[in-house]
């Protein structure tokens, strides 16, 4: 048998021609590696135009040898009528989880599209999103990250060990030097930068801003801390027992559950209140432990009952110290209620009405509910993103090393050592996973001497640990943005020094 020679070279390299491209459209449907598509877009913000362009793409994470061993989705917005970049901010935007994707505030808060809901923050049908006319898109370029196994990241190496991602600190690392190569691909280091996380977010952007100084000669302008974990700022015993009771003051508020000397005033008048009592007799109080005297221990349980709504003997019967998980559950009991966890003014329904816990958070299920179907429509059909994965709303990142949290002080270090870097903290009244007076709190104990106390702000905000949801604060919060970024652009010329 004979073989025609150039008719068999042909025809292997048409077989191995198709072999590859068959990888490469496989490679396209699964994990993209280092690729971007960009699409144009206009937006009305504040009553006016806004054009722009939204790049969603992938950007590696490398080894020491330069070899991919991750990917991570992002999605960056610029505005294009901006001539001068080194005098346009960058803001760029994590959440938290850990594990969870960077959906939340992608499409619920600061970007130029935002998920369909009622002005309460309840999923409604058809899914999807719209144009968001509060986005910050005005006044700053956006680019919302993924880190590993969120979203469309991925890990790549099977071999890399999972440690190098998994962690607070480990976390910070990897994030540092992804940040500073987007900022080198995409010519922005001469722009006023700007870090914002919510949630386990504020606790990787507060570790990043003395990772990003201290290691990449990158100096920001400003971290914005959106609903704040504890920074690993001490809280133990009586202090971490006593710090929720004014978000029961706010919660016991919004369901009408206070007495009515504190339920016919409005809420900025009463919190006060139960914020001194917490400081000035409460925390007090609880350290006395068992020891306390009778007369005092009844007097203490009925000043709480008062601000939280929940009867004096159930705080008798728990030694004064009320859990958020027995709050939950207690206060609208006899309504047959739960109330949720992330934002309290949700209610849920239980298979019964004992117990001291509820058995879901109506706040997280009712988000999912709504926030999963937008951004895969959003991603897919908008923006261009073309694969088989599944997006992560919350990916596998466990065992997630906690270990050496000192992202706190190393927030402080990083403010001290750079004069320009201001800190503003937004917490919804009624976010029972991170309470605003936690937030406070770890604001007051971040900056011990009071030397940092003009760069520190706190806004509050009448809705949940996603404050953004409810359309009034919506705005105001993505103004209290604008007004921040404003503040913390120092005047041309002005050197950094104190």
């Amino acid at each position: 048998m004979r073989f025609n020679t150039p008719y068999l070279i042909t025809g292997l390299l048409l077989i191995v021609s198709v072999f590859f491209s068959a990888m490469g459209q496989a490679q396209d449907r699964t994990t993209k590696v280092d690729w971007k598509k960009t699409t144009r877009h206009e937006v009305t913000i504040k009553g006016k135009k806004v054009p722009y362009t939204a790049t969603v793409g992938n950007q590696p994470v490398w080894d020491e040898s330069g070899s991919p061993i991750a990917t991570l989705l992002y999605t960056y917005y610029e505005r294009t009528d901006v001539s001068d970049k080194s005098r346009r901010p960058l803001v760029i935007s994590f959440n938290g989880g850990p594990g969870s994707a960077s959906v939340w505030m992608h499409l619920g808060y600061t970007g130029p599209k935002h998920l369909i809901m009622d002005d309460e923050g309840f999923p409604v049908q058809p899914y999807g999103v719209e144009d968001n006319p509060h986005s910050i898109l005005d006044v700053a370029d956006i680019v919302f990250v993924n880190p590993v196994n969120t979203g469309f990241s991925r890990i790549i190496d099977n071999e890399v060990d999972r440690e190098t991602f998994f962690g607070v600190n480990a976390d910070v690392e990897y994030l540092a030097e992804w940040i500073s190569t987007f900022v080198s691909r995409n010519s922005r280091w001469a722009s006023p930068k700007y870090l914002i996380g919510e949630s386990y977010g504020t606790t990787r952007v507060s570790g990043l801003a003395n990772e990003l100084q201290s290691s990449h000669w990158m100096y920001l302008n400003g971290v914005i801390l959106v609903s704040p974990t504890g920074l690993g700022v001490d809280r133990d015993g009586p202090v971490g027992d006593a710090l929720p009771l004014p978000y029961f003051t706010a919660t016991a508020w919004y369901h009408d559950a206070l007495n009515s000397e504190l339920q016919s005033q409005d809420l900025d008048d009463i919190l006060p209140g139960a914020e001194e009592f917490t400081i000035n007799e409460y925390i007090p109080a609880l350290s006395k432990g068992g020891f306390i005297p009778d007369a005092e221990k009844e007097r203490i349980a009925e000043r709480v009952s008062y601000f939280s709504g929940i009867d004096k003997q159930v705080i008798l019967d728990n030694n004064l110290s009320i859990t958020t998980s027995l709050f939950w559950k207690e206060l609208l009991r006899d309504q047959e209620l739960t109330v949720g966890r992330l934002d309290s003014r949700y209610r849920g329904i239980d298979r019964q009405n004992a117990g001291d816990s509820y058995d879901y958070d109506p706040a997280l299920t009712s988000w999912n509910h709504s926030f999963a179907p937008a951004i895969n429509i959003y991603l897919r059909d908008e923006l261009g993103y073309d694969t088989d994965l599944r997006y992560w709303v919350f990916g596998p990142v466990r065992p997630w090393d906690r270990s050496e949290d000192n992202t706190g002080e190393n927030l402080r270090a990083a403010m001290a050592q750079n004069p320009y870097l201001h800190v503003m903290i937004q917490s919804g009244y009624y976010d029972g996973g991170t309470n605003y007076f936690d937030a406070k709190y770890t604001m007051w104990q971040m900056d011990p001497s009071g030397k940092l106390r003009d760069r520190l702000s706190f806004k509050g905000y009448r809705s949940g640990h996603m404050m953004y949801l409810r359309t009034e604060d919506l705005e105001t919060s993505n103004q209290d943005i604008r007004d921040f970024i404003q503040m913390s652009r120092p005047e041309e010329g002005t050197p950094a020094k104190y």
